[in-house]
């Protein structure tokens, strides 16, 4: 049986009996409506082939329903598991989710926060360049909308939520040392304040210790590829015989993904076994990590707290009124776990 055609709402609440009103509130929460008027409704949508234009709907708000998402590398694996998790708390709270990937580009990422305000997003959850973003940037994003940072953020005082690399980077150090021989850094380019927060903490925890901090790797150029980084630099120095170690801690996950394989190709065998050559370590414990050949130790970021987190410090921002504001904390962060697996 052919479903009534409804082209508009007015003729879809004549339709079904109830008042524009009345099918407005619906759209916006079938909660919100008496369950026998929602039967009702539901009936006829059913009956028909309408299907209202939330999307215009939305926009025609003061505040829309949309939350954006905005990180610098959406293939990036860290990246997209907190994109998956954030996506899927938000909807959840009733909003739809914007994703916009900066492609690790300022221009792209001012371009994104100009989108975010002609979209009218009721908050935003970003995750920014950092050290590369445009000046100011976020700030006029700010005059307009609340936002949160995530995984690293821009000096002022926007709510912050990520990982304590202090405590992470010197859990990881400390087990390097006491299983074997302590460990070289394989450092990054700095493009956020992470990769600094990891070096310093690396180098505190080595002599604290009593050990000599030994950093290398190419970290003049700005990039994102740290599996192509990984692989090259460890291929040529082992070409070389100038591998600074036989343990390895990357700075990332990513980059030590580049790492194995330059070793794998090179002959040499990666794991904490005896008759291994190299070990190589990690941090974050992206999605992949447990896959690699070896699975990589690595220290695991709590994905579930910092999206949790993120959303919460968001809504509460958006519940705010002039008169009884909440109180949002300006910086959580979370510890990291140890992942010991057979790579190191």
């Amino acid at each position: 049986m052919a479903k009534m055609t409804i082209k508009t709402m007015d003729d879809f609440a004549r339709s079904c009996g109830v008042s524009r009103p009345t099918l407005s509130r619906y759209f916006d929460d079938p909660n919100s409506v008496k369950p026998v008027t929602r039967k009702r409704i539901e009936e006829a949508l059913s009956a028909s082939d309408y299907r209202p234009n939330l999307y215009a709907r939305n926009l025609n708000r003061k505040r829309t329903r949309n939350i954006g998402i905005l990180v610098p590398v959406i293939t990036d694996p860290f990246y997209a598991e907190m994109v998956n998790r954030l996506e899927l708390l938000v909807r959840g709270e009733g909003y739809w989710p914007i994703v916009i990937s900066s492609h690790g580009l300022p221009d792209l990422e001012a371009e994104a926060v100009n989108t975010l305000l002609s979209l009218k997003a009721a908050g935003a959850i970003i995750a920014p360049l950092g050290l590369s973003s445009e000046p100011g940037i976020f700030e006029k994003l700010r005059e307009s909308i609340p936002i949160v940072y995530f995984d690293t953020f821009i000096e002022g005082d926007t709510p912050f939520i990520g990982n304590n690399n202090a405590q992470s980077v010197a859990t990881i150090v400390d087990y390097l040392c006491r299983s074997g021989e302590p460990p070289a850094y394989f450092d990054i380019p700095h493009v956020n304040h992470n990769s600094g927060e990891r070096l310093a903490s690396y180098i505190a925890t080595m002599e604290s210790l009593g050990f000599e901090p030994v950093v290398f790797g190419a970290t003049e150029s700005y990039g994102w590829d740290f599996e192509r980084m990984g692989y090259e630099q460890t291929d040529a120095m082992i070409a070389a015989g100038t591998l600074p170690g036989r343990t390895i801690l990357c700075a990332n996950d990513r980059l030590a993904f580049g790492a194995m394989a330059a070793a794998h190709s090179r002959g040499l065998r990666v794991g904490r076994r005896s008759d291994s050559d190299l070990r190589i370590a990690a941090h974050d414990d992206h999605p992949l990590s447990r896959y690699t050949c070896p699975p990589l130790t690595t220290m695991a970021q709590d994905f579930t707290a910092m999206a949790r987190s993120s959303v919460d410090t968001l809504l509460s921002m958006l519940d705010e009124d002039d008169d009884t504001k909440q109180v949002v904390a300006r910086k959580i962060i979370f510890d990291g776990t140890l992942v010991m697996r057979q790579s190191a």
